[in-house]
C-alpha cells in the first residue's frame, strides 16, 4: 500500500476525534529548526479572530486490539486497515509543512498489539521529528491508556499537548460498550501528565534549562449520546476533571451512528448535535463564568433545555436575582447576565468608573442586548420590550426552531437542506467563542 492510500485511510479514521485545539504552547522558534508553535498555535477549527488554523490530523494506525462497540476502528469492524511507520509520519509532516499545507501535527492511534508497543511507536515518531528533522512546530499526541508511566513521561518531553480520551462518561458505560477497557487505566495517564506539568513548573523556577513538558497542557474527549448519562452526570464529570487533573479542555462529541451489531447503539439514528452544543456552552460557564455544575442542572432537571442556552435558562430559573442595576452590579453578577460575556463585563467595569452608563452607552460599547435587556436596569429603568416575567421572557428567547433530532429515533436522517437538524448559528458561535 502506498503512502497516499495510507494517508486517505488514516486521516479518515481520525476524524471522530475532536479533542484538539489551539495549542497555548510556548515552544519558540529556533535558528536551524522548522516551525514555531507560538505565532498562531494549531487548530482544526476557527480562532476567535476568524482565522482557520490547520494541522495534519492522522492515526498512526487503525489496527486495534480492542472491540469497543461505539468505535469505527474496533477489532470486529470490516474496514480498510493501514499503519504508518514513524519515518512515514515524519516524511508527510515535513513535506506538508514545507508546502504550507499545515502548521502542526495531531497524532493519535488505535492500540496496536498492546499499549506499550503503540506508545513506543508514537515516542519514536516524535523523537525523529524533533531531533532528526528539527521540527519545532506544534504537536498534539495521544497518550495510550494502559501504557507504562515512563513512556508517557518521555513522550511529554516532545509534545506540546497531550490528551487521554475518556470517551464514555461512566464505568457502567465502559462495561456496556467497551468491556476491555477500565476507568483506572484511562485516568492513570492523566495523573502522570498532571504530575509532569507540575514538576516542570516547580523545577523551572530553580533551573532555567529544565526540559519543557507538555507546555500546552492536556485535554480529553467525551462521547455524548451513545449511552444514557444525563447532562448533569456529564457536566459533573467535566467539573471533576478540571478540578482534579487541571485539564485545559474537555471536548464533547455527539455520537455519530456507525454500522454496529450492538442492539443499544443500533437504535440511535442521528447525532445529538444540539445537546453537544449546550454542553460546550455550559463548559464555558464552568471555566470562565464562575458557575458550578449543580447551579446549572439538578436531579429534577438533569438535562439542558434545548431551546435556551444554559446561562439564559439559569437566569430564567432565578428571576429573584434580576433585574440587576448595570451601574452597581459586581463583576461576578455581570458575568451571569445572559448575553454579557467576559469581555463585555470588563468593558462595563472599566467604563462605569468614569461614567454612569445608560442603555445607549451599552450599545455604544458593543454589548449585545438581545438577551441582556430583559435582565438589567440602567439607572433604575427596565428596557425589555415585554413585562418582566419568566414565562414571557423564556418564550421570547426560546429558539423554537431547534428540535433535538438526535434523541428521537422516529425523526428522519439529517438533511443538508433541513435547518431543523442543526443548532442555530448563534449556538455554534457561542460554543466556540464562549461569549454567553
Amino acid at each position: 500500500m502506498d503512502l497516499s492510500e495510507k494517508l486517505k485511510i488514516l486521516s479518515d479514521a481520525a476524524k471522530y476525534d475532536v479533542s484538539c485545539s489551539s495549542s497555548g504552547s510556548n515552544r519558540k522558534g529556533k535558528k536551524g529548526f522548522l516551525g514555531n508553535a507560538i505565532e498562531s498555535g494549531i487548530c482544526h477549527s476557527f480562532t476567535p479572530d476568524g482565522r482557520c488554523i490547520s494541522l495534519l490530523k492522522i492515526l498512526l494506525t487503525n489496527y486495534c486490539v480492542y472491540d469497543c462497540a461505539y468505535c469505527i476502528n474496533r477489532r470486529s469492524n470490516d474496514s480498510l486497515r493501514a499503519a504508518f511507520t514513524p519515518e512515514e509520519v515524519c516524511e508527510i509532516t515535513i513535506n506538508f509543512y514545507r508546502r504550507n499545507y499545515i502548521e502542526g501535527l495531531f497524532l493519535s492511534s488505535a492500540v496496536f498489539r498492546n499499549p506499550n508497543y503503540t506508545m513506543e511507536l508514537l515516542l519514536k515518531t516524535l523523537k525523529l521529528l524533533r531531533e532528526v528533522h528539527k521540527f519545532n512546530g506544534y504537536i498534539h499526541v495521544k497518550a495510550i491508556p494502559g501504557a507504562d508511566k515512563a513512556l508517557i513521561e518521555k513522550l511529554g518531553l516532545y509534545a506540546d499537548r497531550m490528551s487521554v480520551n475518556i470517551e464514555l462518561p461512566s464505568a457502567n458505560s465502559l462495561k456496556l460498550l467497551a468491556p476491555e477497557k477500565s476507568k483506572d487505566n484511562i485516568l492513570e495517564p492523566m495523573k502522570v501528565i498532571k504530575a509532569g506539568i507540575q514538576s516542570y513548573s516547580e523545577n523551572k523556577k530553580v533551573i532555567r534549562s529544565t526540559p519543557i513538558f507538555v507546555p500546552g497542557g492536556q485535554s480529553t474527549q467525551l462521547i455524548v449520546g451513545a449511552t444514557g448519562e444525563t447532562d448533569l452526570q456529564i457536566l459533573n464529570l467535566s467539573e471533576g476533571l478540571y478540578n482534579k487533573y487541571d485539564l485545559k479542555r474537555v471536548y464533547y462529541s455527539a455520537y455519530v451512528p456507525i454500522t454496529s451489531s450492538n442492539k443499544y447503539l443500533s437504535s440511535i439514528i442521528t447525532p445529538p448535535l444540539t445537546r453537544e452544543h449546550r454542553l460546550y456552552q455550559a463548559d464555558w460557564l464552568l471555566r470562565y463564568y464562575g458557575f458550578k455544575a449543580k447551579e446549572l442542572l439538578d436531579t429534577s432537571k438533569p438535562n439542558f433545555n434545548l431551546k435556551l442556552d444554559p446561562k439564559t435558562c439559569w437566569a430564567v430559573n432565578n428571576m429573584h436575582l434580576f433585574p440587576i442595576e448595570i451601574n452597581r452590579a459586581p463583576y461576578e453578577m455581570l458575568l451571569r447576565i445572559p448575553g454579557v460575556g467576559v469581555k463585555s463585563a470588563q468593558k462595563i467595569i472599566r467604563t462605569r468608573k468614569v461614567h454612569i452608563l445608560s442603555y445607549n452607552d451599552l450599545k455604544t460599547l458593543g454589548i449585545v442586548l438581545k438577551r441582556a435587556q430583559y435582565f438589567i436596569l440602567c439607572n433604575g429603568k427596565y428596557f425589555g420590550d415585554i413585562p418582566f416575567a419568566s414565562s414571557l421572557i423564556e418564550d421570547r428567547l426560546s429558539d423554537n426552531n431547534i428540535v433535538n433530532k438526535g434523541l428521537n429515533p422516529n425523526i428522519h436522517q439529517i438533511s443538508f437542506f433541513d435547518k431543523l437538524a442543526l443548532p442555530s448559528m448563534e449556538d455554534r458561535i457561542t460554543s466556540l467563542t464562549g461569549e454567553l
